[in-house]
């Protein structure tokens, strides 16, 4: 069954507009940010989509293009570095705290992505050449079914995993092929706070984001 990619647009409970949540379309609507607060201002996800990251236990993550942009920087001595998004690392030490598992799953032997994993308190899981077969450990390791496992990627890689998650996600980078494949595009691109949108849903969809926002106040 093809899967569709719902949108997601955002409502102010202060007032009695709708504003699309995608930064990434020209001439789109504009809010001042003094008008915009957090506890009132959220995304308005389809109920589908929340059903399934209601029941998320375990969130893995493709890496190049998707925790990152993409682009894979060497220098002279062939050594490999990469920009992560701060927004994104906050998402998934709040996964953590929530008491769902977070794992880093990459096709690329990357000393990189593994430090990062272990930063976040997510496990790593690099140099994978079958990227089913691994989540499966995993999901199997912690005695869950597969519609409690979410699964973020971008491209040919990722696309066995998407295809058997519960909830399935891409960025906005994600290549054309892919898309079909997913339950949601998010708004933003890979290694832009995509990563975070994911987070966010999931937080949303287990009734924990008032209590984080509360935290996060005092």
């Amino acid at each position: 069954m093809t899967r569709s990619a719902w949108s997601v647009r955002s409502t102010c409970t202060t007032c009695s507009g709708h504003a699309w949540s995608d930064p990434w379309l020209p001439g789109g609507p504009a809010r001042r940010l003094e008008d915009v607060s957090l506890p009132h201002f959220r995304p308005e996800y389809p109920a589908g989509l929340v059903a399934r990251a209601a029941k998320v236990r375990l969130a893995c993550f493709d890496v190049d293009g998707t925790l990152t942009d993409g682009r894979l920087w060497f220098d002279d001595a062939g050594r490999e570095s990469k920009a992560f998004h701060v927004l994104d690392g906050q998402g998934l030490v709040q996964l953590r705290k929530a008491g769902i598992t977070v794992a880093f799953v990459t096709a690329r032997d990357s000393l990189v992505a593994a430090a990062r994993a272990r930063e976040l308190g997510a496990e790593p899981h690099v140099n994978v050449k079958d990227k089913v077969a691994c989540v499966e450990r995993i999901r199997q390791r912690l005695g869950l079914e597969r519609e409690q496992v979410a699964f973020m990627g971008d491209d040919l890689p990722d696309l066995g995993v998407l295809r058997i998650a519960g909830l399935a996600v891409a960025p906005a980078s994600v290549h054309h092929w892919i898309r079909d494949a997913v339950h949601w595009v998010t708004p933003s691109r890979g290694g832009e706070g995509a990563v975070r949108e994911l987070c966010d849903l999931v937080l949303h969809a287990q009734g924990r984001v008032d209590a984080l926002l509360e935290a996060g106040a005092r």
